[in-house]
């Protein structure tokens, strides 16, 4: 496990929460990849497979829902900048021997912050997006696994998960 920062950045020294100062810190480009699983009856997952949902083709629905959260991050997420991301990528991949979709995103932009943040709000958003489609059908629908998977670029440079 990693070992965790010992100062937490968006806390000041009286305690109370703040944004990061980022004015002084270079533009680089940064990458973030995140992923977000979620888990169905074999019936939903074939029906979202078959494209035959009332609703449409959830797939669709659940990719642009992921693509505009990444860009509304700032308006999720109280501390986060505002960034101008210059690509979102949301992959849903189907899994029938798992029953379960496995949502990967990855985030851009050349900026003073990084792009975790985006990542995992896009992977989030398209697996919330698929519980709500489906929801009429399987309720007992598990969402799991929304993690980060890899960041590129900034001071801290790189770093991948170990699974």
């Amino acid at each position: 496990m990693e070992k965790p920062n010992q100062t937490l950045t968006h806390i000041d020294q009286q305690g109370n929460a703040q944004m990061v100062d980022v004015t002084e810190k270079p533009a680089t480009h940064r990458v973030a990849r995140a992923q977000s699983i979620i888990t169905m009856q074999p019936d939903t997952l074939a029906m979202i497979m078959s494209g035959s949902h009332k609703k449409g083709d959830v797939l669709a629905v659940a990719r642009i829902a992921g693509i505009q959260a990444a860009k509304r991050c700032s308006d999720i997420i109280p501390l986060c900048h505002p960034l101008m991301l210059t690509s979102v990528k949301v992959q849903l991949l189907p899994e029938p021997k798992h029953n379960q979709v496995r949502v990967i995103t990855e985030c851009k932009v050349t900026g003073q912050t990084g792009v975790e943040m985006e990542a995992l709000t896009a992977a989030s958003a398209a697996t919330l997006t698929l519980y709500d489609m489906c929801k009429a059908v399987d309720r007992g629908m598990v969402i799991q696994e929304t993690k980060l998977l890899e960041k590129q670029g900034g001071r801290s440079g790189h770093w991948q998960t170990e699974d």
